[in-house]
């Protein structure tokens, strides 16, 4: 079963860990959560999952933690890395409980490099924004958008506001501070400037297809 948080000191280090931390608030009235604790376990015994830990807490018990992370019903079940809320699932929905657990799990096991690096080469061009390219969620990005779908040449966006972890580590990788960034070729083509300066000249077309 995932290990019983009694007190604060011991959710606060649970949630501080560097690792991925999954804390199922239950109570114990509630049958929904002996479903939700049931997945836990089962998913804990998976040797897939071996750096992530699980654990649960009592969401009446503890109501000060509860009121700060706005749990609002049981069971409900949150994944922290470093201190950070970085998921949220309400109710005993099994299936979306253990996609998530997948994903996490994915993640933390590959390096942020190699993450980055197939993230750039998903698509021979790609577009890191913030949004997507139905709704871009900044001027730059709906400007740079705009631009690119007038070209008519096939590209891929990823949104940045949806991974702290990527928004961060791709201005180390590329030594480039701001967003959006637009890729050719697993190649850094640079921001918004840029790709209005080789439209203005002529370049941006033959760029793209190139």
């Amino acid at each position: 079963m995932p290990t019983l948080i009694k007190d604060q000191n011991s959710f606060e280090t649970a949630i501080k860990s560097p690792g991925i931390a999954v804390i199922h608030f239950q109570a114990d009235w509630a049958e929904q959560c002996n479903q939700v604790n049931e997945v836990l376990d089962t998913l804990a015994k998976q040797s897939d999952f071996g750096d992530i830990k699980f654990y649960s807490c009592s969401a009446e018990e503890l109501s000060e933690i509860s009121l700060k992370f706005n749990i609002e019903s049981v069971p409900t079940v949150l994944v922290f890395q470093s201190n950070k809320v970085l998921d949220r699932i309400d109710g005993a929905d099994a299936a979306k409980i253990t996609e998530k657990v997948k994903y996490y799990a994915n993640k933390s096991a590959q390096p942020l490099e190699e993450r980055l690096k197939l993230l750039i080469n998903k698509a021979k061009i790609m577009l890191f924004m913030k949004g997507d390219r139905e709704t871009p969620r900044c001027g730059f990005s709906r400007q740079i958008v705009e631009i690119l779908n007038n070209t008519g040449v096939f590209y891929e966006t990823f949104d940045i506001l949806q991974d702290e972890e990527v928004r961060q580590g791709l201005k180390t990788y590329s030594d480039w501070p701001t967003y959006p960034q637009l890729y050719v070729n697993g190649d850094l083509l640079g921001g918004l400037d840029i790709v209005k300066e080789m439209l203005a000249s002529g370049d941006l077309q033959a760029t793209l297809k190139g």
